[in-house]
């Protein structure tokens, strides 16, 4: 039984990846159920092909073409849960659209996902990164995730601590090709506290005092802040922060702000986080281009696309930003997104 399931072959993906690369899959299938997602991975073991699970293509460079199955989530549907007095669980299939849901949930009153506005990408692909902005992350809210378990292939629920979130890191990344996640719940409230702590937040929502702010009003703060520093992927290619904050030792870090005072960073419970975006900057790449690539004006942390760059393009401008850093600093910097195909 096919389950509707259609395989294409040599399929462009440069509209389904947020850095425009130009790469094609060997074979590729919109996933519209769980059903289709069980077939889809039994003809890719029958023809002995790679997957690649792709959601809105936000967190990802194609080094190359993919030379395997590409299984595009596209299962949708939200709805609301245990609606118990202030709080309810947001119940969103994989591939709903992150920023609409989102907004959907603000504008319901709920809160607890509005600092995460305008981040791209699918629902699904949340957990995998465990996403954050501006004082929160995904793993704040979310309560289970439900999951097609690929050894066994069945459907099974994994709760929040199962997931083994971590910054910019879960059990699902750290096990790539274990679980395909189906659908994510998340707890949320209309009486919790608003997150408005961060630096960039506080300076754009100015002195609001006694003013009781609505999820949405802050979603939207949120989103004027970052189209201030982060370009818009469908007018110039890019896959948002492309390093991850490294975070080091303490006596490391004191060696650090020895000579460098005005580094930025944040303490932590185990160790200082430091500001990548600083980093780079202060190592001379903040609006850097080359002929096809380079890094954002505005936003250190951003490579972007702009003249029709290749993957090996942007991963080689990557490593001289890696190289000059660690020179400079003495600090290594972890590439976020993941990295595709031959290289």
């Amino acid at each position: 039984m096919s389950y509707g399931l259609h395989i294409r072959e040599q399929v462009d993906l440069k509209d389904l990846n947020t850095m425009a690369i130009a790469v094609k899959a060997k074979q590729f299938a919109d996933i519209a159920s769980a059903d289709q997602l069980v077939r889809a991975l039994d003809i890719a073991g029958e023809r002995q092909l790679e997957t690649l699970v792709l959601g809105g293509g936000s967190n990802l460079v194609f080094a190359g073409d993919f030379d395997g199955l590409v299984l595009h989530i596209a299962i949708r549907g939200r709805r609301w849960e245990k609606i118990e007095g202030d709080s309810a669980v947001l119940a969103l299939s994989a591939g709903e659209n992150w920023h609409d849901a989102v907004l959907y949930a603000a504008r319901s009153g709920y809160r607890g996902i509005e600092n995460l506005a305008l981040i791209p990408g699918t629902a699904g692909a949340a957990p995998v990164q465990n996403i954050g902005a501006y004082g929160v992350e995904l793993c704040d809210t979310l309560e289970s995730v439900t999951a097609l378990d690929c050894v066994s292939r069945k459907v099974v629920a994994l709760s929040a601590e199962e997931c083994q979130f971590a910054y910019r890191d879960s059990f699902f990344k750290r096990n790539p090709g274990r679980y395909i996640i189906l659908e994510i719940r998340l707890r949320l409230s209309r009486s919790a506290p608003l997150k408005l702590g961060y630096r960039d937040l506080q300076d754009y929502l100015g002195d609001t005092g006694n003013i009781e702010l609505t999820p949405l009003e802050v979603a939207e703060a949120v989103m004027a802040v970052r189209r201030r520093k982060l370009p818009d992927p469908d007018t110039l290619p890019n896959t948002g922060s492309f390093f991850k904050n490294p975070v080091i030792d303490q006596a490391q870090f004191e060696r650090l702000h020895k000579c460098f005072p005005d580094v930025v960073f944040y303490p932590l419970a185990d160790g200082v986080k430091l500001a990548a975006a600083w980093l780079i900057d202060q190592a001379g790449w903040k609006g850097f281009r080359n002929a096809r690539v380079g890094i954002h004006n505005r936003q250190a942390l951003v490579l972007i696309n702009h003249s029709h760059g290749n993957g090996a393009d942007v991963l080689a401008l990557a490593e001289e930003v890696r190289e000059s850093v660690q020179k400079k600093f003495g600090v290594g910097l972890e590439v976020e997104p993941g990295i595709v195909g031959a290289r």
